[in-house]
């Protein structure tokens, strides 16, 4: 039994895929990676983020753009803090050296992540797909309430519904397809974990097979872009 205060232990069998990392390169197109076969891919979160961009340009036009790379700027860096504590939780180490308001983010994800993960598979796992072009970091594979699932953490400053984050769920597709492809292992659940300004966390859980479709829709909007230069 877990004593009041102490962390949970996580017990973590790690997956071989073959190679340490992938080189990644950012530029104003967005990033890629180069694979262990010579192979460069796009990354699947600048894939997909042409599902967002005519919401994201409105966005931008509404509160300027000064503003806009503000709030931007600021929900970046929350990401990144968050993302490392979260993973440093994962892999039982010291949490305490973080800012104040980013230990909190984490006490208020202690619950979602000490009930439903148990053995961790991977945490930040460098995967590409040959078969659907794309690479990408995956933060967490592990089993989430006994199914080995794609878990992404998530940060946002207020409850966002389902419909608004499906490019969340292409991704964690994307990652399924390409740790099957790199292992042989399934990983059929997204897990989205979603740490919210002022609230519970937000928590959805979605079967791969229900995003695969916009995945390969938008890969083939992605490629048609780029043939004609757009």
């Amino acid at each position: 039994m877990k004593m009041k205060n102490q962390n949970k232990i996580f017990e973590h069998a790690k997956v071989d895929i073959g190679y340490e990392d992938l080189d990644a390169e950012t530029t104003s197109n967005g990033r890629t990676y180069s694979t262990p076969n010579g192979k460069s891919y796009p990354s699947v979160t600048t894939v997909l983020s042409i599902l967002n961009e005519d919401i994201i340009k409105a966005w931008r036009d509404r509160v300027g753009e000064e503003e806009a790379n503000r709030i931007s700027g600021k929900a970046s860096n929350r990401g990144t803090r968050v993302h490392s504590i979260v993973e440093k939780y994962l892999n039982n180490e010291d949490t305490t050296k973080f800012l104040p308001h980013i230990r909190q983010s984490l006490e208020n994800l202690k619950p979602v992540l000490d009930e439903n993960i148990t053995t961790i598979y991977g945490l930040e796992v460098p995967l590409f797909s040959e078969h659907l072009g794309v690479a990408g970091r995956c933060d967490c594979i592990a089993e989430f309430n006994g199914v080995p699932s794609i878990i992404d953490f998530k940060t946002s400053r207020y409850i966002k519904k389902k419909e608004k984050i499906s490019n969340y769920f292409a991704q964690g597709a994307a990652y399924s397809i390409m740790w099957e492809e790199r292992t042989g292992l399934t990983a059929p659940n997204i897990v989205i974990i979603m740490d919210v300004d002022h609230e519970k966390p937000s928590v959805f859980v979605e079967h791969r097979d229900n995003w695969t479709e916009l995945l390969h829709n938008t890969i083939k909007e992605y490629r048609t872009r780029k043939m004609f230069g757009h």
